[in-house]
């Protein structure tokens, strides 16, 4: 296995949907093309490309990428629900370390509608029905909207009835990305808001509020991977962002159908990735300097900073009183204004956190950079379900 690195990214601005100008080759054409000018390569240097998508028509990566060129390469569509941009760099990722390539990108991208996401289509098995049927059948509820928030809210309660954590705490994990996305130009909201205006925005399903949930977006996003000779060769490693360790798992008994909806909502799938992924790259939490993870809802970060092991079970709500993830913490989690704040377009989210961190690494990220990042960590959660926990390093600023 040869080391792998982040060569270059590049993401268009984040947006409602509606508000581009533009359809998806555009989008993908944009960021594809700031990656690979980033990278300080052709397109023609790619010898494979990964297509990470949701809501689109099977081949669509192919119509998105032949605006920027059409040279052969094998093309792979990927749908892993919100970790379908971070599945696609995974698969980038595992093909420069075997060896099979040199040079490998991966792209994802979404334009979505207003409003809460679409179910399975008519006739079809929905996806996501284990989920919802286990929540119900956990905290005895037949009401509530067969979305997202039902299954988030209800772990948030969770956490709640288990650890006494408060609605207040959820909330903060809200005002803190909101604050940070001040300083992201590319982020769908801009503005900050106080804990009292986040606990008083309408209710999506409590404890959950809309101020601490994620919005629909329209955007998209790349990364470059290659591996160490083409980095060394092309003068790279100056710049290049080393992928310490990249780990997808999947769900595993017990996920949804057992009696816990914090499992259910991917807590497991994050620990297990978490471990491998500490234990391949020879680093613990602690070395860790800056996360993006994946903050669909409030309470959903909650919980992974526990299933990250930043703190053991329970220690969710002490955390973020605590200062510890944000600036002058011992870790900035979501700088970017995460999910909740920055957008998410499904496809491009995972390719946009690994942008982020590239750029915290290299200190390149502006008014929202952490001081001395050396160590980043992702995670990128998709429910039915898929878990990609990536961990990197700091260009060493030698090509010798």
């Amino acid at each position: 296995m040869t080391k792998t690195y982040v060569a270059g990214v590049g993401m268009t601005d984040f947006l409602r949907p509606g508000r581009h100008d533009h359809d998806y080759p555009d989008l993908v054409a944009e960021a594809v093309g700031a990656a690979l000018a980033d990278a300080g390569i052709a397109y023609e240097d790619v010898e494979h490309a990964f297509a990470g998508y949701v809501y689109g028509e099977s081949t669509a990566g192919q119509r998105a990428i032949y605006g920027v060129g059409r040279t052969g390469i094998p093309i792979v569509n990927v749908n892993n629900n919100c970790a379908s941009g971070s599945s696609a760099l995974a698969l980038a990722r595992q093909l420069v370390a075997a060896g099979a390539a040199d040079c490998a990108l991966a792209f994802g991208f979404e334009r979505m509608a207003p409003g809460s996401l679409p179910s399975a289509r008519a006739g079809q098995a929905d996806p996501l029905g284990p989920f919802y049927d286990g929540t119900r059948a956990i905290r005895g509820e037949n009401g509530g909207p067969a979305a997202p928030p039902l299954l988030f809210g209800a772990a948030g309660r969770e956490h709640m009835e288990r650890y006494g954590t408060t609605a207040e705490q959820f909330a903060r994990v809200a005002v803190k990305n909101h604050r940070h996305s001040v300083a992201n130009p590319r982020a769908q909201f801009r503005d900050e808001y106080s804990l009292a205006e986040v606990l008083d925005s309408p209710v999506v399903h409590a404890p959950l509020t809309r101020l601490q949930s994620c919005p629909t977006s329209d955007g998209a996003a790349a990364a470059v991977v290659v591996g160490e000779r083409f980095a060394r060769e092309r003068g790279l490693l100056g710049r290049a962002v080393e992928i310490a360790a990249l780990e997808l798992v999947t769900d595993r008994p017990g996920s949804y159908d057992g009696d816990s909806c914090i499992e259910l909502v991917g807590a497991g799938m994050t620990r297990d990735a978490a471990a491998r992924a500490y234990e391949g790259a020879g680093i613990g939490p602690a070395e860790v300097d800056v996360i993006e993870l994946h903050d669909c809802f409030s309470t959903n970060e909650l919980i992974t900073y526990e299933a990250l092991g930043l703190c053991a079970p329970g220690g969710g709500g002490e955390l973020i009183d605590s200062g510890a993830v944000t600036y002058g913490g011992e870790w900035v989690v979501n700088p970017s204004g995460g999910l909740i704040s920055k957008g998410h377009p499904l496809g491009a989210t995972g390719l946009a956190q690994c942008a982020e961190l590239t750029w915290q690494l290299r200190g390149e990220a502006g008014g929202r950079q952490v001081d001395g990042a050396r160590v980043a960590l992702q995670h990128n959660l998709g429910l039915g379900g898929a878990v990609v926990v990536g961990l990197y390093r700091a260009p060493e600023n030698d090509d010798e």
